[in-house]
This record gives structure tokens, C-alpha cells and sequence, in this order.
């Protein structure tokens, strides 16, 4: 890392302290809408500002910025000391466990991660031009601080591809996971979609959309101007239901969404159900370059079905009337692999100080990852797209 030499990395104990402009020419270059709405300078200070990352919450805010001399800077990180593994969706209690045993305190870790947020991304975010001596740069300031602060690792989770590549050259462990994504085929609109599967998946996603949607409401998409306080009024008691059964607390505070509205809205597709005058569910997503990326789900009534038509079925119907390339629909949940969305892997890349540790870790990763490309090929194969001859005389024949 002798190009690094030149380089000065400092560390921000807040996004305050970076200009808008200065971040996002790192986190989200070039014209129009970001790539990846989640490592923006708005998204991130949202989360500090509503007091959902910061003091109390076991996220705390440690980014990075690289400046070439002459104040130019080429890298910028989004980085966090954790106090606890909650919040991430790459699980690693058990390393917790072993490493306390073994060597002393998991905590805190340095992770670099959008908090609370189980999307692929961009983590060693480099001014166009400058990738390599950039992500050579930040990966430097991250393990000194690790170093420094005596902290057990280095964590960056939901990392992209070609970060992954690359720290594996580098020397940094790789862990593969899955999630379950939907991919735009170029479909015209939602029948062609369902033209592409089984007949059984065809008709059985039929039969689900006809009982949500004769819940006995309506279903409204919402973005820009159309957002109003009352949906994020609604909206947070349905996130806070769901919070509360899944995490025990809910991550985000209520003045997050009010700094979403604020700064976000034009980002935002917020799906929500209405019936007898009262908004009664919704599921929250936000637009990336190429794709919907969904995050949250809630609500105040169970209506059949009503889960898939807002989080699964709108979002595809909404990514192929805006000619987006894929749905995200969030971390883990097999059953949306009969509704379209199929197996596919993300990444992250760690690294600790304790050698023997370590080599304890790389030796699981690669167990690990054998069984997920073994998963991914079997799950695939059951995947609801039509695979024979038979498939297509039945939607002859339907």
C-alpha cells in the first residue's frame, strides 16, 4: 500500500462534517438518480440526525475520507464502531461467542455498512478515476484504526462484487450469503411476467393478487409531492409492529422519516393500503438506479395475501412500468421464491488481528460458501419458471 503514502485518511465522527457535495461526488456520481440511494450524504445524515446511528444505539458513526494533497479527495467510507451485531443480516454471533472465549471482547468492531440496511453497495465509495488507490487507501485507514482502537475485526457487509474480488487479492476473508431478487427480462408489463412461469405458479399468484386486493380497501403508490405527514403517521405504526416482533425494537426512530420526507421523498415509493378511511398496511422502497429496492413492511389489520400484493406484486409492477432492471425485496425469506424472486449471492469481507482466529473464520467461510452454492443451485431449480414443453401447452391452453 506504498501508493496510500501520500494520502491523508481522517476519520468523521459524523456526515456534518463532510459537505453534501464533497460526499456524494464519492458515494454518487454522474447525473441523475444514484446508483445506490442508501450510501448518499442525505440517506446517512437522516440516520444520525433522527438519532437512529450515534450515542446509545451501538452504531457509531467513525467514516472515512481520503484527501490527496492539495485537499482533493478521491474515497470517502461509510464506517461504524459497533457495540453489538444487531442491524447488520450477516450474521456472526457465533464468532462472537468463540472469540470471547477464545481471545476477549467481539466488541466493538469496526463495519463498514449502511445500517439496517441488507443491500449490495458500494463500500470503498471512490471518486471516478481513483478506484484502486483509493479503496487501497481506506482499507489502510480502516485496519490502523482497528489497530489503534484495539478492536476485535473489520467487517464490510453487502459489499459489490468487484470489492469482493478484490479484497479477496488482498488478503481479506470473503463470506457468501444469498438474498432473493427479482429480474426485469424485459418483461411489458405484469402478464408478460407471468406468461414466463409454470402454469401452477401462474395461477397460484393469480389467486393470491384477486384475495389481497378484494380486502375490501385500496392500493396507493406514493412518491415525490404525494407524500404527505399523514402517510408517515400511518407508516410508523406499522414499522413499529413489525420492529417490535422481529428485533424487539424498532432500529429507525420516528424523526427519520420525517428527515426521509424532508430530504428523500423523490426517492421514495411508499405502497399502502387503505380501507374504510384508514390506512391499514404499507411497505416502504426507494429507487436506485436500475432497480426498487424494498425495505420495510407493516401493518394494522391481517388481510390475506395483503403481504405479497404490497411488498412482492407492486414492486414488480412498479420496476416494469419504470423500466427498472430488478426488485430487492430485503434479506432472507424463501417464500418469495414461488412469487418470482430466485436466489442470488452477496458478499462482505473481513479481517481480524488475531492470526489464529482468523484462520479459524476462513476455514468456516469456505465450508460456508460451498453449502451456499449448493443451496443457490437447488433453489434455483425450483425456481416458478416454465422449464418444459408441457409448461407452454398449458398457457396455450389456459
Amino acid at each position: 500500500m506504498d501508493d496510500c503514502d501520500q494520502i491523508e485518511v481522517s476519520v468523521l465522527g459524523s456526515l456534518e462534517s463532510i459537505a453534501p457535495e464533497e460526499w456524494d461526488a464519492c458515494a454518487a456520481p454522474g447525473e441523475g438518480r444514484p446508483e445506490d440511494p442508501f450510501t448518499t450524504h442525505r440517506f446517512l445524515l437522516a440516520l444520525e440526525r433522527s438519532g437512529s446511528v450515534g450515542p446509545g444505539t451501538g452504531w457509531m458513526p467513525r467514516h472515512l475520507v481520503a484527501r490527496l494533497p492539495g485537499e482533493r479527495t478521491i474515497g470517502v467510507m461509510p464506517l461504524y464502531a459497533k457495540g453489538h451485531s444487531q442491524g447488520e443480516y450477516i450474521f456472526d454471533h457465533n464468532w462472537a461467542y468463540t472469540y470471547e472465549k477464545a481471545v476477549g471482547s467481539y466488541y466493538p468492531k469496526l463495519q463498514s455498512a449502511v445500517p439496517f440496511t441488507p443491500v449490495t453497495g458500494r463500500r470503498f465509495l471512490a471518486h471516478p478515476g481513483n478506484e484502486m488507490t483509493a479503496r487501497a487507501a481506506l482499507l489502510q485507514g480502516c485496519i490502523e484504526l482497528t489497530v489503534q482502537n484495539d478492536w476485535s475485526g473489520l467487517h464490510v457487509t453487502f459489499c459489490s462484487e468487484e470489492e469482493r474480488e478484490w479484497g479477496e487479492k488482498v488478503g481479506l476473508l470473503t463470506r457468501t450469503t444469498r438474498q432473493y431478487h427479482w429480474q426485469n427480462a424485459g418483461y411489458d408489463s405484469f402478464d408478460d411476467f407471468l406468461a414466463a412461469l409454470s402454469s401452477r405458479k401462474r395461477k397460484a399468484i393469480r389467486k393470491e393478487r384477486a384475495k389481497a386486493q378484494s380486502f375490501g380497501g385500496e392500493i396507493v403508490s406514493l412518491t415525490g409531492d404525494d407524500l404527505e405527514p399523514e402517510h408517515w403517521d400511518a407508516f410508523w405504526h406499522f414499522y413499529q409492529d413489525t420492529g417490535a416482533r422481529k428485533w424487539g425494537t424498532p432500529y429507525l426512530t420516528r424523526e427519520f422519516f420525517d428527515c426521509v420526507q424532508e430530504s428523500m421523498r423523490d426517492d421514495v415509493l411508499l405502497v399502502m393500503a387503505r380501507r374504510e378511511g384508514r390506512w391499514v398496511a404499507g411497505a416502504l422502497n426507494f429507487f436506485g438506479r436500475d432497480a426498487l429496492l424494498g425495505r420495510y413492511w407493516g401493518c394494522v389489520e391481517d388481510h390475506p395475501c395483503l403481504h405479497f400484493e404490497l411488498c412482492y406484486y407492486q414492486a414488480i409492477d412498479a420496476a416494469i412500468t419504470r423500466g427498472l432492471a430488478r426488485v430487492e425485496a430485503g434479506a432472507q425469506g424463501e417464500h418469495k421464491l414461488a412469487r418470482g424472486y430466485l436466489p442470488v449471492e452477496t458478499h462482505s469481507l473481513h479481517w481480524f488481528p488475531n492470526e489464529s482466529f482468523s484462520n479459524a473464520v476462513a476455514q468456516f467461510l469456505r465450508a460456508e460458501a460451498a453449502a451456499v452454492d449448493e443451496e443457490i443451485e437447488v433453489l434455483t431449480s425450483y425456481g416458478p419458471f416454465r422449464k418444459n414443453i408441457e409448461d407452454d401447452n398449458a398457457r396455450e391452453t389456459e
